[in-house]
């Protein structure tokens, strides 16, 4: 019996300690980001590596990835991002399959690709961010992200053919919305996006 009792707290110390060792280093990756974002990628793909069940940490040493490589005028330093990205992006979508986030995620890889160069990238990926972003809308269509992404990307394209992007606007409305009644599941699952979207809303009122 003692022998039972020491096995079992041993096992409970060892999962405690597991945790702890997961949420230090996900709160440490995450104060990195805002000054070192190739550390705070390269400290999540090493959880990753530990938390091998884990999406979260595959989610956001791509979207680093993936964020870094807006405004990227090196195409080969464009390219390893992305592929980097979409390697990760593979590996939580094992893990998580149908996940609305990681089908984001995916649409905004395909999107930076599109914002580098649209004339090459714009016909062979734009259906496949509409794809992405309508799977992810049915599976769950109270996603913020979801629908503030989505109307990103249906104005971007509403400017880019000169068209009227007002009618979005009552997307974003709705987002902001989402977002006000949003929790999410623990502290390190995706919570991002509320601020971007009422700078976009703003645009539209101006």
């Amino acid at each position: 019996m003692k022998h039972s009792i020491i096995i079992a707290t041993l096992l409970v110390t060892g999962i405690i300690n597991a945790q702890s060792n997961y949420e230090k280093g996900m709160q440490k990756a995450f104060s990195l980001w805002g000054t070192k974002a190739t550390e705070a990628s390269n400290l999540f793909e090493r959880i990753a590596n530990a938390e091998s069940n884990n999406w979260l940490p595959f989610y956001y040493a791509a979207q680093i990835n993936i964020i870094n490589s807006f405004g990227e005028k090196d195409e080969k330093k464009l390219n390893a991002q992305l592929k980097k990205a979409q390697d990760l992006i593979n590996e939580a979508t094992t893990i998580s399959k149908d996940n609305p986030e990681i089908l984001v995620l995916q649409a905004l890889l395909h999107t930076a690709w599109v914002a580098y160069d649209g004339a090459t990238y714009g016909m062979t990926l734009s259906g496949k961010v509409i794809e992405l972003y309508t799977k992810a809308a049915r599976i769950d269509p109270e996603n913020p992200r979801v629908v503030y992404c989505k109307a990103e990307w249906d104005m971007g394209g509403a400017k880019y053919f000169g068209q009227d992007t007002t009618p979005f606007c009552k997307d974003l409305e709705r987002a902001i919305e989402l977002f006000a009644n949003f929790k999410p599941e623990t502290p390190f699952h995706p919570n991002w996006g509320k601020e971007r979207a009422a700078q976009v809303l703003a645009s539209c009122k101006q």
